[in-house]
């Protein structure tokens, strides 16, 4: 079976080395083209152009999804079946036609919740204790394609999206695999999705990152870990930028003004009153620094009760 593999992000080289190791014919890999990153500038691969060329894969960068059916046409590359994984373009039906058996996709969530660009870090955010895998066939619309199979995950009360995306990018690449041998079996399931249950997950916003100090302590929780590890979410301390990478809801019913630090405690960080309870601050990273633990935060900036973060 001869396989051509399209991906982009970090999310997609566990499916891509499993390919590469398999028993199946890699014809090449499609990525993103290279586009300005850094205060530089300078043009930046992504991850899978990175991780392919190490490995002496053919690598091809189409401007655009229907660049892509031209380019297959003129280097003759004929896939049997063509496997997309966090590629991040549609693909036009001049693409989605061409492999005999089909395009098949892996997608971070059980399908057809969470349905869009950001599956795993509005499964976080909104406290979702439980998602999955789902590999299935493409069709143009988004993330609506026929299932082929699903396979659920946990997640934990402290996991990040970060952390989410690694177990789910292992787990894909089984299923994957087990996928690509039922088709090349021609068993493949091949179920279609129930679209009066479908839930969308949109990209993350501009200043969704910000934290709102009035909102609840699992509230403000959930949002720290689900935008961990981009863009990470932040506050302000005496009007400088303050990014918070963990914050574990406490058992203390104290009030006072939302934002304000409650306590401190130099072994393992500070609190700080939200709208429902107080967060325990853990991991941050001021402006122009290196991430550092609460207690070196406390340590080293002189941190006390009473002082207020936010606008």
């Amino acid at each position: 079976m001869k396989i051509l593999f399209l991906g982009s992000s970090d999310y997609a080289i566990p499916a891509l080395d499993l390919l590469i190791h398999s028993r199946w014919q890699l014809l090449g890999v499609v990525t993103q083209p290279d586009r300005p990153k850094g205060r530089g500038r300078k043009l930046g691969h992504t991850p899978v152009k990175q991780f392919a060329r190490e490995q002496g894969l053919a690598v091809y960068q189409p401007s655009a999804g229907a660049g892509l059916a031209d380019l297959l046409a003129s280097e003759g590359i004929a896939p049997d079946v063509i496997v997309v994984v966090a590629f991040g373009q549609l693909l036009p039906s001049a693409v989605l036609d061409l492999p005999p058996l089909g395009c098949i996709n892996i997608h971070p969530s059980l399908l057809p919740a969470y349905r869009g660009p950001a599956p795993l870090q509005r499964a976080i955010i909104n406290g979702e204790a439980r998602t999955g895998v789902t590999t299935m066939y493409l069709n143009p619309e988004m993330d609506a394609g026929d299932l082929i199979l699903q396979e659920a995950a946990a997640i934990g009360p402290v996991t990040t999206t970060g952390e989410l995306s690694a177990q789910l990018a292992g787990l894909g690449a089984e299923l994957l695999h087990k996928s690509l041998c039922l088709i090349e079996q021609g068993r493949a399931p091949r179920q279609a999705q129930d679209h009066t249950r479908a839930t969308y997950a949109p990209a993350l916003a501009p200043g969704e990152e910000r934290i709102d100090w009035n909102q609840d302590a699992m509230v403000l929780s959930n949002l720290i870990r689900g935008m961990n590890p981009h863009p990470g979410a932040h506050t302000l301390l005496n009007g400088k930028g303050l990014k918070i990478w963990r914050g574990l809801p406490e058992d203390n019913p104290a009030g006072g003004q939302p934002g304000t630090i409650s306590d401190v405690n130099p072994r393992s960080g500070f609190s700080v009153q939200t709208g429902g309870g107080q967060l325990l601050i853990e991991d941050v990273q001021p402006a122009g620094r290196s991430r550092m633990s609460g207690a070196e935060f406390v340590r080293g900036y002189r941190i006390r009760p009473g002082l207020l973060l936010g606008g």
